[in-house]
């Protein structure tokens, strides 16, 4: 994280990449507020909600979560966050989530993104990283996929929708001891 912030060019775009803080609470339910419903759909939390935003900072603020944020002029365009979990048996995986405005997709800034959660993960001594999302969700399963991460698990029917409709939950991992950044 000695890297951070820093700006790159990121296929054209200048791009500043930075730790999340208590200060983007406003800029994050923004970024979140501009999300089309399908992306939302999907979020293990709702980041349009303040309180949860505040739980979210909070925990970053206690260590137990660790989030860039990109930003193009000042505003946040997408984030890369790496959730340790507390409990002992699973305190060498950390699990990645990734999100990107719909103005920057496909500049491959998830990839970017990931790649620095890749080394927050390699610098906190994890040795895996984990990715969980709906089958449906081909895209974040084609980004992951690119970006070296192989299905582990599916598991029917493990996730519910805000309308009640069950999904099935993919889960993707990475191997952090082998990766090279």
């Amino acid at each position: 994280m000695s890297s951070l912030p820093r700006t790159l060019n990121v296929r054209g775009e200048t791009v500043q990449l930075r730790l999340l803080n208590s200060g983007d609470r406003d800029a994050i339910l923004a970024f979140a507020r501009g999300l089309p419903q399908e992306d939302l759909t999907f979020l293990r939390i709702d980041i349009t909600d303040p309180e949860v935003v505040d739980r979210w900072i909070a925990s970053v603020e206690a260590g137990v979560r660790t989030t860039v944020v990109a930003t193009v002029d000042g505003e946040i365009v997408g984030y890369g966050s790496l959730n340790r979990n507390e409990l002992d048996w699973f305190r060498h995986l950390g699990e990645i989530r990734v999100i990107v405005g719909t103005s920057v997709r496909r500049l491959g800034l998830g990839g970017v993104l990931a790649h620095e959660i890749f080394t927050v993960a390699k610098e906190s001594g994890l040795r895996k990283v984990i990715a969980q999302m709906a089958r449906e969700q081909m895209g974040a399963q084609r980004m992951f996929e690119a970006i070296g991460f192989s299905a582990e698990a599916l598991l029917s029917d493990w996730v519910i929708d805000p309308k009640d409709v069950t999904h099935d939950l993919l889960i993707m991992s990475y191997d952090v001891t082998g990766f090279s950044g």
